[in-house]
C-alpha cells in the first residue's frame, strides 16, 4: 500500500479561552473556517472529497464535521466526530490515512476543533435527588491517585514524581518554549499555516484575528519560580500555571489523498503520513504515555529514533515532552522548535492536527525529512504519527 499524502495543512491561529479573541466564537465557525481553508489550499474541487473526521472534544455532542462540511459547501460529504482527548485530532488523521491506505477513501480532511470558551457545560443529577452539579465527563474512574478531574496531578505530578523531575527543570523548558514561540512569531514562521479568523468585537465591528495570543513575551525565568504550585497542601508539589499548557481556542486541519488521487487532480505533496501508534497506559502514568507510543509508531514504520529530523511532543504539561527525551534518548533541541502547549497553547481537540501543520511547514523550510507528532491523552492514552515531510 502506498503512504497516504497530505496536500494541505493549516491552521487557525490559538486564542486564550474566556478572555482571549475567541472567546464569541463557536467551535462551528472556527471548524468551517479552517475547513474551507484546507479545501482551499489542497486545490482540490468540493466534489472530490470523500469524507470529514474532525475531533470535538467536550463540545457536547453533534457532528461538528459534518456542520463544517455543509457550511463550506460540501454539502455530499459526509463527516465524523471522534474524541480521544488531547489526541483527537491526530487520531483523525491515522483514521482518515488508514481509511485511504485501504483504498477505502481517496481524498479526505482531517483535523480537530477546541472552542473552551464556548463549549456547553454539563449538568449531572446528583444521586437520585432533582438536584444537579456541573460537571465534565471523566476520562476515567476516579482514583486517589490519579484524580479524573485534575489532570496537574494525573499527568503532570505523577510523571514529575516518579520520573524524578524538579520544578526549575520545567521552568526552564516552559520559558524556553515561550522564546521559541515568539521568535518564531517575530520571524514569521508562522504565517504560512495560519488562517485568519474574522471575529466580532464588542462595538459590533469585525476584525481579523491572525497571531497566536497566548505566548508570552519577555517573561523574566525568576517570575516563572514565583508563582505559587497549583496545589500548596501537597508536599512537594511542582506544577505551576506557567509549567503546564493553557486552556484555549482554536482548530487545524489536513486534507490527505491517496498518491493515485494526489497525481490525478495534480495536488501539492507536502509529505506523507508514514505510520501511527495508540497506546493505554495506567491512568496514573498518562504523561508517560509517549514513552510507549513513539517507538511503537517508529517501528511500524522501520525506522529508529536516530532517523528523526523534527519532533513535536506536546506540551500538556512541561515535564512530558522532557522525560520522553530523557528516557528515549531525544535530542530536545529539535523538540517543539517553535513553542508548544506551554506557550501556543493547547486547544485540547486541534492540538494534534496543530502539530502536524507546523511540522509540515517547519520541516518543509528545513529541507524535508522524517518528523514525529505524540502526546499524551487523558485516561491514560497516548498517540504518535510518522511523518515524512517534503521539501517546499
Amino acid at each position: 500500500m502506498s503512504a497516504p499524502v497530505i496536500v494541505s495543512a493549516c491552521r487557525t491561529p490559538i486564542g486564550t479561552a474566556f478572555k482571549g479573541t475567541l472567546t464569541q466564537t463557536s467551535a462551528l465557525d472556527l471548524a468551517g473556517v479552517v475547513l474551507a481553508e484546507a479545501v482551499e489550499r489542497s486545490g482540490a474541487p468540493a466534489d472530490a472529497f470523500d469524507d470529514v473526521i474532525l475531533g470535538e472534544s467536550m463540545y457536547g455532542g453533534g457532528v461538528i464535521a459534518r456542520y463544517a462540511a455543509v457550511a463550506a459547501g460540501l454539502t455530499e460529504v459526509p463527516g465524523m466526530a471522534v474524541n480521544r482527548h488531547c489526541a483527537t485530532s491526530l487520531s483523525s488523521l491515522c483514521m482518515a490515512a488508514g481509511s485511504i491506505a485501504a483504498g477505502m477513501d481517496q481524498l479526505v480532511i482531517a483535523g480537530g476543533v477546541t472552542s473552551a470558551s464556548t463549549a456547553p457545560r454539563t449538568l449531572w443529577r446528583i444521586g437520585v435527588s432533582d438536584e444537579w452539579e456541573e460537571a465534565f465527563s471523566p476520562s476515567h474512574p476516579d482514583r486517589a491517585d490519579a484524580p479524573n478531574v485534575d489532570m496537574s496531578v494525573t499527568v503532570g505530578w505523577n510523571a514529575a514524581r516518579s520520573r524524578g523531575v524538579s520544578r526549575e527543570e520545567m521552568d526552564d523548558w516552559a520559558h524556553r518554549s515561550h522564546e521559541r514561540a515568539v521568535a518564531a512569531q517575530d520571524a514569521g514562521l508562522f504565517d504560512s499555516e495560519i488562517v485568519p479568523v474574522p471575529v466580532l468585537l464588542p462595538d459590533g465591528t469585525t476584525a481579523r484575528f491572525e497571531r497566536d495570543e497566548h505566548p508570552r513575551r519577555g517573561v523574566p525565568r525568576e517570575k516563572l519560580a514565583a508563582l505559587k504550585v497549583l496545589h500548596p497542601e501537597i508536599e512537594g508539589f511542582s506544577i505551576t500555571a506557567a509549567n503546564s499548557s493553557g486552556v484555549n481556542d482554536g482548530a487545524a486541519a489536513l486534507a490527505v489523498a491517496s498518491e493515485a488521487r494526489s497525481g490525478e487532480l495534480g495536488l501539492p505533496v507536502l509529505g506523507r503520513v508514514l505510520s501511527w501508534a495508540s497506546v493505554g497506559v495506567d491512568p496514573h502514568d498518562t504523561g508517560l504515555a509517549p514513552i510507549k507510543a513513539i517507538p511503537l509508531a517508529l517501528k511500524r514504520a522501520g525506522l529508529s529514533i536516530a532517523d528523526v529530523d523534527l519532533w513535536e511532543i506536546n506540551e500538556a504539561f512541561a515535564v512530558v515532552p522532557l522525560v520522553a527525551c530523557r528516557e528515549l534518548g531525544i535530542d530536545d533541541g529539535i523538540v517543539n522548535v517553535s513553542g508548544s502547549g506551554c506557550s501556543l497553547g493547547h486547544p485540547i481537540a486541534a492540538t494534534g492536527a496543530r502539530m502536524v501543520v507546523t511540522l509540515t511547514h517547519e520541516l518543509g523550510r528545513r529541507g524535508g525529512g522524517i518528523a514525529v507528532a505524540a502526546m499524551c491523552a487523558g485516561g491514560g492514552m497516548g498517540t504518535a504519527v510518522v511523518l515524512d515531510i517534503a521539501s517546499v
